[in-house]
C-alpha cells in the first residue's frame, strides 16, 4: 500500500488507485463528468494545493532562490491546521490503501507535488 505522486491528465499506472487532485482549480475546458475518465482526478482536494498567490510565485520562479522562496511559502501554508490534518490522514491511509495525488505541472522538479511528496514522507507516509 502506498501513495504515488503523479501528473494529472496522464495515463494511470497499474495499482495507482484513487487519484486525488491537489490543485487550486479544475482542469480548463474539461467537463466535470470527464475528470475521472480523462485521468485528471477522481476527487478534487484543493486543501493541499498552494494558495493562488503562492501558486503564481512557483510558476514564475526562474532561479533556485526564487524556487526556494516558493518552497518555504508552500511549506508554511501546509503547516496550517487543515493542511496538517489532511497530510496526517493521507499518510495514515497510505499504510492501508493505494492512491495517488498530483498536479498538472509538466516537471515534478518545479511543482508543488515534489514538496508535497517530502511533506507526506515527513508524516510517515509510504510513497513510491
Amino acid at each position: 500500500m502506498s501513495i504515488r505522486i503523479v501528473r494529472l491528465g496522464t495515463p494511470r499506472l497499474p495499482g495507482e488507485g484513487l487519484r486525488i487532485g491537489t490543485v487550486r482549480r479544475p482542469p480548463r475546458g474539461v467537463p466535470k463528468a470527464d475528470f475521472a475518465s480523462g485521468n485528471w482526478y477522481d476527487v478534487w482536494f484543493p486543501t493541499l494545493a498552494p494558495s493562488l498567490e503562492t501558486m503564481k510565485q512557483g510558476q514564475q520562479a526562474a532561479t533556485p532562490s526564487q524556487w526556494a522562496v516558493f518552497v518555504r511559502k508552500y511549506t508554511s501554508e501546509m503547516s496550517a491546521p487543515d493542511a496538517r490534518h489532511a497530510l496526517s490522514l493521507l499518510a495514515a491511509l497510505s499504510h492501508s490503501a493505494d492512491f495517488s495525488v498530483g498536479c498538472y505541472c509538466e516537471s515534478p522538479d518545479r511543482c508543488h507535488r515534489s514538496v508535497l511528496r517530502a511533506l507526506l514522507i515527513e508524516q510517515g507516509a509510504e510513497v513510491v
